[in-house]
């Protein structure tokens, strides 16, 4: 199989899955005192150095978790309850039109659960950046604590939003108290990045998504920020997150974030797919193509062509790739990130997005052409 859907999970790395299996040998709580115990805490306290030297933040600022979705709950659940218990209410809550399925369903939870929380959803332009002037005229016209919810990169588009832009707009005019949440799971490992200069309260990370194990990932939390723990028991993670740590995954993820993409390398390779794509079909749309992307991340459409027919095709020749709108049942729907972006919905159901990653090389972005080409030609041989 030729693998070409990174943004949805990376393979695991030799490095990662070493030290998984180092880990399972051991049979140590992370919270007992005797020597097996201590051993998992240390496995766990290196993991959570290498994933803060990673995220250029502090050791103590990084919370393990079982991986973005619950980050991105803690992050936001755990920041509206933790405001409340401190006395400082957040009343507002605004989420990027684009942000991933996990940001926007706690979103709208705690828009529903939560009296006096207001919810409101920050445009985009047609290149999938933010709308810079209406986040500030929002920030600007409303009233009470807010807390912003936007991702770093997009997983679908791979557009890379401007976090520092993005926070300081939120900090001058949103009040000295104002909260900001980056989903930075589809940047990491990818593209560098540092916690500190985002500007950020929270940050999302994941460990699949750079080759370390699926059920790992971390809360970065600026020091300081309210936080109310949403998991709580036997007070692990400083009382920030309870359970019993999950070693190996945790061991994975440190493993693995000791590893970052040849940036150089993913975008040559992208942009030797989008030369032969364009090649092949002249009429093809590249969803914000205008806009910094990450280097590994082409999302396209060639209109007529639906992405259910090209995923089959593809698959059936071996070549993984994906909408970047798959649901849990794995039925294809119409992706909130183009309509975002106002593209018509007849395009938009022929988005496929194909992305990079470690394992990859320019004999895999040929395969993938090929095989479509194969299929567009399959298409015009029925339409004559």
């Amino acid at each position: 199989m030729i693998y070409l859907d990174h943004n949805a999970t990376s393979p695991l790395r030799d490095s990662a899955r070493a030290a998984i299996t180092e880990a399972m040998a051991c049979c140590g709580n992370a919270s007992s005192v005797h020597a097996a115990g201590r051993a998992a805490r240390a496995r766990i306290e290196r993991a959570r150095e290498a994933v803060a030297r990673l995220a250029s933040c502090r050791n103590s600022e990084v919370v393990f978790t079982s991986g973005g979705t619950e980050a991105n709950g803690l992050a936001l659940k755990g920041a509206v309850q933790g405001a409340a218990d401190g006395g400082k209410r957040i009343t507002r809550l605004l989420v990027s039109a684009i942000e991933h399925d996990s940001v926007r369903a706690h979103a709208a939870i705690l828009a529903e659960t939560v009296p006096g929380l207001k919810l409101q959803e920050v445009p985009v332009a047609s290149d999938g950046r933010i709308d810079i002037p209406a986040l500030r005229h929002m920030l600007i016209h409303g009233k009470g604590r807010v807390l912003v919810s936007v991702m770093a990169a997009n997983n679908e588009t791979g557009v890379v939003q401007d976090i520092p832009g993005v926070g300081a707009v939120v900090k001058q005019e949103g009040g000295p108290e104002a909260l900001l949440h980056v989903d930075a799971v589809p940047m990491i490992g990818r593209a560098g990045f540092s916690f500190a200069a985002m500007g950020a309260d929270y940050m999302t990370i994941s460990a699949h998504k750079l080759g370390g194990p699926q059920g790992a990932g971390a809360l970065i939390l600026r020091e300081g920020a309210p936080l109310s723990a949403q998991l709580v028991g036997g007070g692990q993670e400083l009382g920030r997150r309870g359970g019993t740590e999950n070693v190996p995954a945790i061991a994975g993820f440190g493993a693995a974030a000791g590893h970052v993409d040849d940036a150089r390398k993913l975008n040559s390779l992208r942009e030797h797919f989008e030369t032969r794509l364009k090649a092949l079909a002249p009429d093809v749309v590249i969803f914000g193509a205008a806009a910094e992307r990450l280097p590994n991340t082409t999302n396209f459409a060639i209109p007529g062509l639906s992405s259910e027919t090209a995923l089959i095709a593809l698959d059936l020749d071996g070549i993984a790739v994906s909408t970047g709108a798959a649901c849990s049942s794995g039925k294809v729907r119409p992706s909130h990130v183009l309509a975002a972006m106002g593209v018509e919905e007849s395009l938009a159901r022929c988005g496929i997005r194909v992305s990079f990653g470690w394992t990859n090389s320019e004999r895999d972005a040929d395969a993938a052409v090929t095989s479509l080409g194969r299929l567009l030609a399959r298409r015009a041989a029925l339409a004559a």
